[in-house]
């Protein structure tokens, strides 16, 4: 159980049996009433997000989520497959479970998987990412000035928004949260 004082970003809660993530947060003390926190939670198994009001001092269940440092090993087929870096133990991962993240895995990338009673819940990769533009089209010359974008291929299949200047073959940052490019990685 925890109190809403211990909420942070992260914390899974347990809600109606099923598992809350909290993504924001913010305490509030109106100059009339008494304290409340405002909470916005995201469903860990459909990923669905709802904003949800708590009383101050309110008791929360919590669920306890097992984060372990895992490495991306290989697609199957259907699932992707993760080796705990510790014990080596392999964990299969369904597509659906993965998300948007799948788009940026490499192989051998380590990544963290939440699991709940040995269920995988979610995986997170690392914030920014370093991957090779396998395909672009070349920008027009006196097109730099205008801050236009145009699509480029990643080696992961993953197709993002770059400047007009990044050629095939340029690395570059990704964050891994939403696929916006951030630089070029000299090399």
């Amino acid at each position: 159980m925890a109190d809403t004082s211990d909420f942070k970003n992260g914390l899974v809660l347990k809600i109606d049996g099923q598992l809350w993530q909290i993504i924001e947060f913010q305490h509030v003390k109106p100059g009339k009433g008494p304290a409340f926190v405002r909470t916005k939670l995201k469903n860990v198994t459909s990923g669905k997000t709802v904003d949800k009001t708590w009383n101050a001092g309110v008791k929360v269940e919590t669920a306890t989520v097992d984060r372990r440092d895992m490495t991306y090993l290989y697609n199957d087929g259907t699932d992707y497959v993760f080796m705990d870096s510790q014990t080596f133990d392999q964990i299969s991962i369904s597509p659906e479970l993965l998300g948007d993240a799948a788009k940026f895995l490499l192989e051998n990338m380590a990544v963290q998987v939440a699991t709940h009673d040995d269920v995988p819940l979610f995986v997170e990769l690392p914030v920014t990412i370093e991957l090779v533009v396998k395909h672009t089209d070349p920008g027009l010359q006196g097109d730099r000035s205008t801050g236009g974008t145009k699509p480029a291929t990643l080696e992961t299949g993953a197709e993002i928004q770059v400047p007009l200047f990044i050629n095939t073959g340029d690395k570059l940052k990704v964050d891994s949260r939403d696929g916006n490019y951030l630089g070029r990685v000299n090399s």
